[in-house]
C-alpha cells in the first residue's frame, strides 16, 4: 500500500506552505508524490495562480487532488470512500502521498502543523507521528517549522527507504516515456511475464 502522510493543524498554521516544500524535497529525492488537498469549502475553483493546489503542481506534484463537499477535482463527483480506498483505487503508481487535512482519518499517518497560539490536536486525533511549531517543546519527532528538509528526511527513512512496494527508477521512466497509465503499464508488464512462461 502506498503510504499517506497528512498534514494536520488549525487554519493559517502554515500546513500548506510546509508540505508544498516537503513535496518539493521528496521530488528533489526523486519520489513520485501525489498530494490530495481537502478543504470544508463549497464553490472553490481548483488550481489558480494563487491556490494551494496550484503551489503544490509548482513544487512538482505528479498528481494534485482537490477534495471539497461539492466536487473533488479529477473530474468526478465527491467520492464516497475513506483516504486509503481514494489512494488505493487513484494513485497505487506513486511512492507516497502527502495529504493535507483527513484529521479525523483513522488509519493513517498526521503530522501535526501547530503555532504557539494552537490548542494541540495530537490529544485529540489518533495517528500523529510528529510536530512541526514554532513552540518550544521538547520530545521526539519535533520540529520548526522551517526545518521542511528535515521533515521530508523522516518522512523518506519511516515509510520511502526500505518499501519493497517502492518502483525501480527503471519502470518509472518506461512509465514516463510511454505516458502510459500505471495500471495499464502493471498490465503490460504482467503479460510479458506470463507470455514468457
Amino acid at each position: 500500500m502506498v503510504p499517506i502522510v497528512a498534514f494536520i493543524g488549525w487554519h493559517n498554521s502554515g500546513k500548506t506552505t510546509l508540505a508544498v516544500r516537503v513535496v518539493k524535497h521528496l521530488k528533489e529525492h526523486g519520489y513520485l508524490v501525489a498530494v490530495i488537498k481537502s478543504s470544508k469549502e463549497t464553490g472553490i475553483t481548483f488550481d489558480h495562480v494563487d491556490t494551494d493546489t496550484a503551489r503544490y503542481r509548482r513544487a512538482g506534484a505528479d498528481a494534485v487532488t482537490f477534495i471539497a463537499p461539492d466536487q473533488m477535482v479529477m473530474m468526478t463527483a465527491a467520492p464516497v470512500m475513506s483516504l486509503v480506498n481514494l489512494v488505493q483505487r487513484f494513485f497505487s503508481h506513486v511512492d507516497i502521498v502527502i495529504a493535507e487535512g483527513f484529521k479525523d482519518e483513522p488509519h493513517i499517518a498526521k503530522i501535526e502543523v501547530t503555532r504557539a497560539a494552537d490548542d494541540l490536536l495530537r490529544d485529540r486525533v489518533n495517528g500523529v507521528i510528529a510536530l512541526a511549531t514554532d513552540r518550544t517543546m521538547n520530545g521526539d519527532n519535533v520540529f520548526r517549522l522551517e526545518q521542511s528538509r528535515e521533515i521530508a528526511n523522516f518522512i523518506e527513512k519511516r515509510f520511502l527507504e526500505n518499501s519493497a512496494d517502492r518502483k525501480e527508477p527503471a519502470a518509472r521512466v518506461f512509465h514516463q516515456e510511454n505516458k502510459i497509465k500505471p495500471p495499464l503499464c502493471r498490465l503490460q508488464k504482467n503479460k510479458k511475464i506470463l507470455q514468457s512462461i
